[in-house]
Formats: C-alpha cells, sequence, structure tokens
C-alpha cells in the first residue's frame, strides 16, 4: 500500500496505480463501516484508495475537534489488511494553504436537519470533499449512507461543480443489534450502549407504520416522544422526500425517514427508507 503525505507523493502514487482508482474519504477512526466502503469500491474499481484527514472546517466547536478520535496506525493497518492501495494523509497545511478563507457553500441540499443543526458544517464538508476529488481525481468515490443528508450535498456539488467523478452511496453498516456503526459510539458508556440501537428500532416501526399509510404526524410524534421516555433528547425526527430533503406529510416514492438524537453526551444519526408505495 502507498501512503502518501505530500502532492508529490500524492501524484506519484496516482500515477502508478492509473486511471480505475476509488477513493473513500474519511476522517480516520476506521471501523467496519468504512472497511464496507472499501469492498464495494473494491466490487467496482481495481484500486482503491483512502484518504484520512480530520478536516477543521466542518466543526462547530473547537471540543468536538480536538475530542475527535484519531489513531493513525491503527487505520493504516486496517487498511492494508483491506488490502486497500493508497492512503492519503494530508496535513492542514498542505489541505488549507494560506488558510480556510476560500469556502464552498452549498446549495438547498445543505438547509434543515444536519445544517440547522451544525451551522457551516455543509461548507467544510463540500470544501473538504472537493479539495480530495481534485487531488486524487478518481473515476469515483464512495461514501456510507448513514449521513444522508452529506451524501446529497456532495452529490449536488459534484454535479454543480462539474467534476468528473461518481459518487455512489453505500447502504448503512450496522451492529447485530441495529446501532449504526459510528466512530463516536466509543464514547456511549456501557448503560449508553444498551440504549442506543431503540433509535434504529424506533425508525423500522415508524417506517412500517407510514408505509401502512397511519398519519404521519401522529406517527412521528409517538416516536418522538417513545425516544425520550427511552432517555434519548430527540434533535429532529423527519419525513422526508429522498433527494432534495424537503419535509413531506405523506408517503410517496423516496421517502426517507432522518433522526438525530443525543443519548448522553454522543450525538446520534440515523436514516432510513419507508417501504414503497402500494
Amino acid at each position: 500500500m502507498y501512503v502518501a503525505r505530500t502532492l508529490d507523493e500524492l501524484v506519484a502514487a496516482v500515477a502508478a496505480l492509473g486511471p480505475d482508482l476509488a477513493l473513500i474519504p474519511t476522517m480516520g477512526a476506521l471501523h467496519l463501516g468504512h472497511l464496507s466502503l472499501l469492498s464495494a469500491a473494491g466490487r467496482e474499481s481495481r484500486h482503491v484508495a483512502a484518504s484520512i484527514f480530520v478536516n477543521p472546517t466542518q466543526f462547530n466547536q473547537g471540543d468536538d475537534l480536538a475530542r475527535y478520535p484519531r489513531d493513525e496506525d491503527s487505520d493504516l493497518a486496517l487498511l492494508r489488511d483491506a488490502g486497500c492501495d493508497l492512503a492519503w494523509l494530508p496535513s492542514v497545511e498542505i489541505m488549507y494553504p494560506g488558510g480556510d478563507e476560500i469556502r464552498i457553500v452549498p446549495g438547498s441540499a445543505a438547509l434543515g436537519w444536519e445544517g440547522d443543526a451544525r451551522p457551516g458544517h455543509f461548507s467544510g464538508v463540500a470544501t473538504v470533499v472537493a479539495k480530495l476529488l481534485n487531488q486524487v481525481r478518481p473515476a469515483c468515490a464512495f461514501f456510507g449512507e448513514k449521513d444522508w443528508q452529506q451524501l446529497q450535498v456532495i452529490r449536488s456539488i459534484v454535479e454543480a461543480l462539474f467534476i468528473p467523478v461518481r459518487i455512489e452511496g453505500v447502504a448503512t453498516k450496522r451492529e447485530a443489534d441495529g446501532l449504526a456503526m459510528s466512530s463516536r459510539n466509543r464514547f456511549l458508556t456501557p448503560l449508553e450502549r444498551q440504549r442506543a440501537p431503540a433509535l434504529h428500532r424506533c425508525l423500522r416501526r415508524l417506517a412500517r407504520a407510514i408505509a401502512d399509510g397511519d398519519e404521519v404526524d401522529v406517527c412521528l410524534a409517538t416516536a418522538r416522544e417513545d425516544l425520550r421516555l427511552q432517555g434519548f433528547s430527540v434533535e429532529y425526527l423527519a419525513l422526508v422526500a429522498a433527494s432534495s430533503l424537503q419535509a413531506i406529510a405523506e408517503n410517496r416514492p423516496g421517502a426517507r425517514l432522518l433522526a438525530a438524537a443525543r443519548l448522553g453526551s454522543v450525538r446520534l444519526l440515523d436514516n432510513l427508507a419507508v417501504s414503497p408505495l402500494r
């Protein structure tokens, strides 16, 4: 596996690997969810690259950035074992030469939900992903569906900026009890870890009820109260159109449930497609 830390090293490694290259952008702290992206990319491309960069411009608070888990040695070992061909580990100075005054402002896909909860977050995501795509110039890039809104933001900026890359979403990788895999799950206490899968169970019940024709507003209100009683602080729980992310009041093709809820100090995200209309 090539390990590149400078742009010259990256250019040389990409040239050696050839044009059929897939990219997995990550912030490190890798887990089986990331490895599922590598597996999906390996089925589509001859070579796979992964970037590891904890992007400061997508954090709203400095303590969140400082708290983000980092374990470069473990990450590189996981990538090697997974058959990754290239690891790109740029510094902040490489990614933001001269500072971070130049930013991409994403469009409507970034409005609401995470956009409201984390002002400026998607501008940081859009900027760093555009930089990574232009540095590596892969044929395709893979992102997990757990961060559903982020996936739509990335698709929108790639289209708007004419970046020649195919964006692929990969189904959320889950623990055996249904909890969506996330680098932040390690911060759950043992009791919180036992309770955390209730979020996904709630979404599954909610999706079934909406698909069966139950009134959406009533279903959402019941689900929010159910989560509150189980110790969650719900930031949002909504039925949206999958691509536009606009809230909708009834089931329709492509409808998706979005949720963000805190459990102790950990903020959990999840989403689920609602069953097709009969």
